[in-house]
This record gives C-alpha cells, sequence and structure tokens, in this order.
C-alpha cells in the first residue's frame, strides 16, 4: 500500500502524523510513506531523522499575513497544485491523509482531481481554515472530540481521537516527592516560565515534598536555572526533554500549554493538569482543547492573561495538600483517552483505500 500524509508546519500537526505512519509500517513493513510539506516546517527538520521520505511543495498560509502577505499566498497556490500532481503522478498513492496545516490544501485537491481516496485529520475541537474548506471534498473526517460534529458534514466524520507518540509509557520509578512537570512546547513558554520562577519563591516550605522538572526552552534556560540555584527545591531544568514520554510516567502533575497533541498525550496517559491556553494560537483553538478538558474534570485552566505567581503557588499548594483531587483529575483525564486513535484512524484507511 502507498500513502501519502500531507501537511504539517508545526509538531501539532506532524507527530499525530507520524504516530498513523508508524502504525501503518507495524501493520505492513512494505508499506510505501511519503510525507508533502513545506521546507520551513517542522518536518523538513524532523523527517530525515525520523527515516521518512519528504516532499515539500511551495505554498504559504492566508490567515495573519495582511493583503499582500495574501496576495502572495494565493499567487503561489497554482505553483504547489502543479507540483502536488506531479507528487501523486509519480508515486500513485492508494490514499491521501491530511494532517493539517498549509500543505494539506493542495496535495488533497490534487488528490480529488486524480480521483484519489482522500482523509483528513482535525486534531483540535475548533477546525482551522484548511480543514474546514477541505471537509467538503474528502471521504472521510478523523477528528479528536465528538464536539467537532457542528463544524464538519456529519456523514463523514468518524471520531477517532488524536493519534499519539507512544503506544505506552516506560517503566520508571517514581520519586517519593510530588513531581510536578513543566513545559511549553518545544520552544518553551515564556509567561509560564516567569509565573513558575514567581511561584517557587512562595513555595519555599514545601521544597521537601517537591520535585520539579522544568522544560523552558532555550531563550529562557540560563534564568531559570539561575533562579532554581537559588531556591531550595529539587528541580531539573532543561532547554528541551529529550525523552518526554519517561518524563509523563515520572509526573504527578503537569503544568503546560494545552495544543491538542499535549491534551492527547495528557488524557491517553491519564496525568492530572493545570494548563495555560496559549492565546495567541490561531482561532483561539488552545483555549477550546483546554475548555473541553476543565468541563470534565481532567484539568484545571488558567488563561494567559491572569496567571501570575500568585495563584499558580495557590493551585500547587491546594493540589500538593489534597492528592486525591490530583487523583480524581488524572482518573477523568484518563477516561478521555484515546490510546487506540492511531489505529482505529489506520483500521479506516485501509477501509478507504480497499473501495
Amino acid at each position: 500500500m502507498r500513502v501519502i500524509l500531507a501537511g504539517g508546519g508545526t509538531g501539532g500537526h506532524l507527530f499525530p502524523g507520524l504516530a498513523v505512519a508508524r502504525e501503518f509500517q507495524r501493520r505492513d513493513a512494505m508499506t510505501e510513506i511519503l510525507f508533502v510539506g513545506t521546507q520551513q516546517g517542522i518536518e523538513a527538520r524532523v523527517l530525515p531523522r525520523e527515516g521518512f521520505p519528504l516532499e515539500t511543495i511551495p505554498v504559504r498560509g492566508l490567515k495573519g499575513r495582511g493583503f499582500r502577505g495574501a496576495f502572495d499566498a494565493l499567487y503561489g497556490v497554482p505553483a504547489a497544485l502543479v507540483r502536488s500532481l506531479r507528487i501523486i503522478r509519480k508515486f500513485r498513492p492508494h490514499l491521501i491523509l491530511g494532517l493539517g496545516g498549509y500543505a494539506s490544501g493542495p496535495l488533497l485537491l490534487a488528490g480529488k482531481l486524480k480521483g484519489a481516496r482522500c482523509a483528513i485529520m482535525e486534531q483540535n475541537l475548533r477546525p482551522g481554515f484548511t480543514n474546514k474548506i477541505l471537509a467538503r471534498l474528502v471521504d472521510r473526517v478523523f477528528t479528536s472530540y465528538r464536539e467537532s460534529v457542528a463544524y464538519f458534514p456529519g456523514a463523514k466524520i468518524l471520531e477517532t481521537g488524536n493519534p499519539i507518540r507512544w503506544r505506552k509509557l516506560p517503566d520508571t520509578e517514581k520519586s517519593e516527592k510530588f513531581t510536578l512537570l513543566i513545559f511549553g512546547g518545544s520552544a518553551g513558554a515564556h509567561r509560564i516560565n516567569i509565573a513558575v520562577m514567581d511561584a517557587m519563591k512562595q513555595l519555599t516550605d514545601l521544597a521537601s515534598a517537591l520535585r520539579i522538572v522544568h522544560q523552558t526552552g532555550e531563550a529562557d534556560f540560563a534564568s531559570v536555572k539561575a533562579a532554581y540555584a537559588a531556591l531550595p527545591f529539587d528541580a531539573q531544568a532543561t532547554p528541551f526533554i529529550d525523552q518526554m514520554d519517561r518524563a509523563y510516567a515520572q509526573a504527578d502533575l503537569v503544568l503546560c500549554r494545552a495544543g491538542a497533541t499535549t491534551v492527547a498525550e495528557l488524557t491517553a496517559f491519564g496525568k492530572a493538569a493545570i494548563l495555560v491556553p496559549y492565546p495567541y494560537a490561531i482561532y483561539d483553538h488552545q483555549r477550546w482543547n483546554a475548555q473541553i478538558l476543565q468541563d470534565r474534570g481532567a484539568a484545571e485552566m488558567i488563561l494567559d492573561q491572569t496567571l501570575s505567581g500568585e495563584i499558580l503557588a495557590a493551585r500547587i499548594r491546594s493540589y500538593l495538600a489534597d492528592r486525591e483531587s490530583v487523583e480524581r483529575m488524572a482518573s477523568a483525564a484518563r477516561a478521555l483517552g484515546r490510546p487506540e486513535a492511531a489505529a482505529r484512524i489506520v483500521d479506516e484507511c485501509y477501509a478507504l483505500a480497499s473501495r
């Protein structure tokens, strides 16, 4: 079987696609996988080391670029479409799966022009512009949330959950201390970093009971590491966590943003969380992701504009004193998890391709 995975740009689009690609290869090692993205996206850096081939097309986004930027992006669409048609003609896919992101648009449009079976994945509760348009053309829409039905043609929707990078967390020894895992994405989150350091100054009386693992991003690493050095905590600050699955396994409580991939991992592995949605995400989709978890008792949401060291210190102190509330939140998160998402998507892709 030959499959094209189209899209990327960010880890939130690419990593679920990688999970699906690995599931295809787990089923049949002879499956041919081709990713199609852009030279500017994260896929250009990640896919070579993951061992998957990548073709790129010249396409850019429209939203937030102003009149000139939007005009330039539209001007490039015909070239992207022509390039997509050439890729499809050469690779001859049995199925094309759109991951979201700008590259998915021209490739899936070209796929439908060539009569290929096509599907898209929507990781967020509220879809972006590209997937709203593509949903009218494709054969199937895989969603992470049942609430997404309001934005798509209902007959095409299959609620699968969002595929995650690991089938299970590793067995690892947990600390006797309450472990707080903090991260804001691969580049870190300055607002979270600042609030955490302010909060820690107010929590020194809990130092003997609290362990901290903090992914800071490169920009804030030196200052955060220096701040921890002046405090009495058992704290590990690092620019980037390479073994994120081990970090999840050891965590009792997670403080992080609310990207779709992060939310999928938190729920798949049943991790209690304080979510601080990134306020500048397109369509404010992180807030909607966090809201649905808070509504179901699976996380607490603190909006970025209200985040402060004082508020954060109070919440950490509360959870440390009430471990049962943390367990309840973790159980609620686990009930929402879809660790089988990649397998369900691949099952349906085989069914689509065989028609």
